[in-house]
């Protein structure tokens, strides 16, 4: 299973007040980018660890050349965004977003919003600016990565910041940090409860977390040492929504009849895992993993980083 929400239902729309938070665009820190050249490259695996997701089979790509940024769009980064263009985050349309229920205070804590996974709870009042719902901000947060935000909110900020989202493709081999085919961006060392590499959970999902790493959600873009390229949280903290459609690569009936919903409902590629991520439940952290997300979703766990053309 993934540690990623439950994707939205239709007609459920009841806007909320835009956010209140203000940053000068001028005074954002400068996300520095990686530049990687036009190459032949590889996308997927031969050992598929979760083969429902289309995690194989391997195979060859032909990238042009392309810049990442070296990090997730930091909440700084996305108040400028708003600040300079009003923009309204799908989020803030519907009036709610999934909250991990870890997050929030326990106190008239909304009952699950899916049986099957608990842990997400319905928050009204929830998105980017406020996270946890309208008693939560960002202003203490403002290094870590945006979140509660879908993929029309990435796609319209890639858009005002000049950028794109990236391939699925190319976040592989960026991620690889110019190693020959790693598992994890730092190479094949399996992180667990003891070893840490990046924010991930630690100990017993969902239920108790040791916070090992020294976070429980999101922690700031450059907290963990970056790959081999430079680029950073490349595994954990936040999904990242890809520019891609959501495909299963199989001729079987089961993989037809997911790309048919896929297709229907608009599922997007996400990579990365998350804060939420877990070997014993979601081990989605590796470089090959991969996620589906209706694009009009969003959660605590899920946000974005730029793709430029060079």
């Amino acid at each position: 299973m993934s540690c990623c929400a439950p994707a939205r239902g239709p007609g459920d729309k009841s806007a909320v007040a835009v956010s209140s938070l203000k940053l000068d665009a001028n005074s954002v820190k400068v996300t520095p980018r990686v530049r990687f050249a036009a190459t032949r490259s590889i996308v997927g695996t031969s050992k598929p660890e979760i083969a429902g997701d289309g995690e194989g089979p391997i195979r060859t790509v032909t990238l042009k050349a392309f810049s990442l940024d070296a990090h997730s769009v930091t909440n700084a980064r996305f108040a400028a965004f708003v600040a300079a263009t009003g923009y309204v985050t799908e989020a803030e349309q519907f009036g709610w977003s999934p909250v991990f229920r870890g997050l929030l205070d326990g106190q008239g804590v909304p009952p699950p919003s899916n049986t099957a996974t608990p842990w997400w709870v319905k928050v009204d009042g929830s998105y980017w600016a406020a996270p946890e719902g309208p008693d939560s901000s960002v202003e203490a947060r403002m290094d870590h990565p945006v979140v509660q935000v879908s993929w029309a909110d990435a796609k319209a900020f890639a858009a005002w910041a000049g950028g794109r989202l990236p391939t699925e493709a190319e976040w592989e081999h960026a991620a690889r940090g110019g190693l020959e085919n790693p598992k994890f961006p730092w190479g094949d060392e399996e992180p667990d409860d003891q070893t840490i590499f990046c924010n991930i959970w630690q100990g017993a999902f969902p239920h108790t977390n040791t916070l090992a790493d020294g976070f429980l959600g999101t922690c700031p873009v450059e907290a963990f040492e970056p790959n081999g390229m430079g680029l950073y949280g490349m595994a954990g903290n936040v999904w990242e929504w890809t520019g891609d459609a959501f495909k299963v690569r199989s001729l079987s009936r089961e993989a037809k009849v997911r790309n048919a919903n896929a297709s229907k409902t608009q599922e997007k590629v996400l990579k990365g895992g998350s804060f939420l991520c877990h070997i014993s439940y979601c081990y989605r952290y590796r470089i090959a993993a991969r996620s589906a997300l209706t694009a009009d979703s969003s959660a605590s766990n899920t946000g974005f980083r730029l793709a430029y053309d060079d």
